[in-house]
């Protein structure tokens, strides 16, 4: 009998803590598939962040280095520069990433780290209990926002894409989702990209993944993601912000 769907060598046979519609599982399996079609598991270390994937380094079969809340671009930069033949990829919230961790991440795009980052962003502080994010959307009601973002009192949310893709360090950015079979395949090809791009030693690069927290957000998997693509995916357009390997940047 032919084989038509598998789980990815790259994943181990721990069960997932995520909860139930919880878009994380998807895009740990389409990593680990970008890494076994590349077949850099042996050479690849991943970090994991603090937040919802915080036990990220149960699930990835490669290696994997725990790094403090935010820290992650850190470690990475650490990790690459001692082993510049190894693929190095961070797996980071919104909280983690676009919080405590934007200097990490600011600077190390800006110096043109020759890492990957998967940034998962579902708008709201997952782990923690459901508070006000750097990427929650104006008038998003959360834990501390009981009344709804109010932009005039927090500011608006973080674009991470459309800001690092202003630095001439960042060789690729493109932001996907996985609410669809469709977009699946998109975020699996722009996985495998940042990969690569890597693997050519052509600098910093980050895909960005709209993803649903049914269980913060008050609702049902299948209403959560409804509710991201009409709430979420119009303030968080998708597309490839920057790639130099085709030209430069999104118009």
């Amino acid at each position: 009998m032919a084989v038509v769907f598998k789980k990815p060598n790259a994943l181990t046979d721990m069960p997932m803590h995520y909860c139930p519609g919880c878009t994380h599982g998807i895009i740990h399996r389409l990593v680990a598939e970008a890494i076994d079609e590349l077949n850099i598991e042996g050479r690849t270390v991943g970090v994991a962040p603090v937040g919802c994937s915080v036990m990220a380094y149960d699930y990835f079969a490669c290696d994997m280095v725990e790094a403090a809340h935010g820290r992650a671009p850190a470690v990475a930069t650490g990790l690459k520069r001692a082993c510049p033949d190894n693929i190095i990829f961070t797996y980071q919230g919104d909280g983690d990433l676009a919080a405590i961790g934007m200097c990490e991440t600011v600077h190390a795009a800006t110096r043109g780290e020759n890492i990957t980052v998967i940034f998962v962003n579902n708008a709201i502080y997952g782990m923690t209990g459901g508070q006000m994010a750097p990427t929650s959307l104006p008038g998003q009601v959360t834990q501390t926002s009981p009344y709804g973002r109010d932009v005039k009192a927090v500011g608006y949310p973080i674009r991470v894409c459309e800001m690092l893709s202003t630095l001439d360090g960042v060789a690729f950015a493109q932001r996907v989702t996985v609410d669809c079979v469709k977009n699946v395949n998109i975020a699996k090809r722009a996985i495998k990209k940042a990969f690569e791009i890597q693997m050519k030693g052509l600098g910093y690069s980050i895909v960005e993944v709209i993803s649903s927290c049914p269980t913060n957000w008050g609702l049902s998997p299948n209403e959560a993601l409804e509710w991201l693509r009409e709430n979420m995916l119009p303030y968080y357009p998708l597309g490839v912000y920057k790639d130099i390997t085709e030209g430069g940047e999104k118009k």
